[in-house]
């Protein structure tokens, strides 16, 4: 899939990778761009539609899917890190409210359009998902089970046509990224990695130097050798929507 003239909706689109996503998918030559933001945001490009937007408010969510007329690309990317210990089941719970059920709201609720246009599903996500950060745990946990989900939609939606990505970016250079003094990638690089990644039909997309060093050991493990094995169990069913 090519972003050029396609509809993309981006989560979390005020700042950080958000922001830089909103940009590259409009140098791309995308036709729309729906940014998706908890406050109002206005932006110079008439390609620009902005939706009041918070992953966790499901009327928002509803009156989103209302104005948007048709969409081929859904990056769920709106995300928090509170960087709390294990004990915080608060921190826990929000985390997990945001980061995987936020996920699954906005896509059960913009399925219909994206099966209709046998679109993409891009889930913003972390290489916390694949093994836990001890500067965050709760955060990993949620980042854990959303790339579960993400592999879960990926056999559940295969024969309506629609796919599903798990972006796994490394440290990042955004507010929200790990307060620690290490090589950061910018947003800006991240963003056209995962659009890169999309275009290229990447299930796992790992779009900085930290993450694209397991990249190659990622796709040759027993990890994704048996999430394929798993995935032909049993014929892919809808989820509801």
């Amino acid at each position: 899939m090519t972003i050029e003239d396609k509809a993309v909706l981006v989560t979390g689109a005020n700042r950080g990778i958000g922001q830089a996503l909103v940009e590259e998918a409009l140098r791309r030559g995308a036709k729309r761009v729906y940014a998706g933001t908890r406050q109002p945001l206005t932006h110079r490009d008439q390609r620009v539609t902005p939706l009041t937007l918070d992953v966790t408010n499901a009327a928002q969510i509803r009156a989103a899917v209302e104005s948007v007329e048709s969409l081929d690309v859904l990056i769920n990317n709106a995300g928090v890190a509170l960087y709390t210990d294990l004990s915080n089941r608060a921190s826990l719970e929000q985390h997990l409210a945001v980061n995987l059920f936020g996920i699954y709201d906005m896509t059960q609720a913009f399925l219909p359009l994206l099966t209709r246009s046998r679109g993409a599903i891009v889930n913003v996500l972390s290489l916390a998902a694949l093994a836990a950060v001890p500067l965050d745990p709760t955060y990993a946990i949620s980042k854990a089970a959303a790339f579960s989900l993400t592999q879960s939609l990926r056999t559940a939606l295969a024969e309506q046509g629609v796919t599903a990505h798990a972006a796994l970016p490394g440290p990042v250079d955004t507010d929200m990224g790990p307060r620690i003094d290490i090589p950061k990638a910018s947003p800006e690089s991240v963003a056209r990695a995962i659009l890169d990644g999309i275009e290229n039909g990447d299930e796992e997309i790992f779009p900085d130097p930290v993450s694209g060093s397991v990249a190659e050991g990622w796709r040759t493990s027993a990890s994704k050798a048996l999430e394929r094995q798993f995935a032909l169990l049993v014929a892919p069913q809808p989820i509801n929507s």
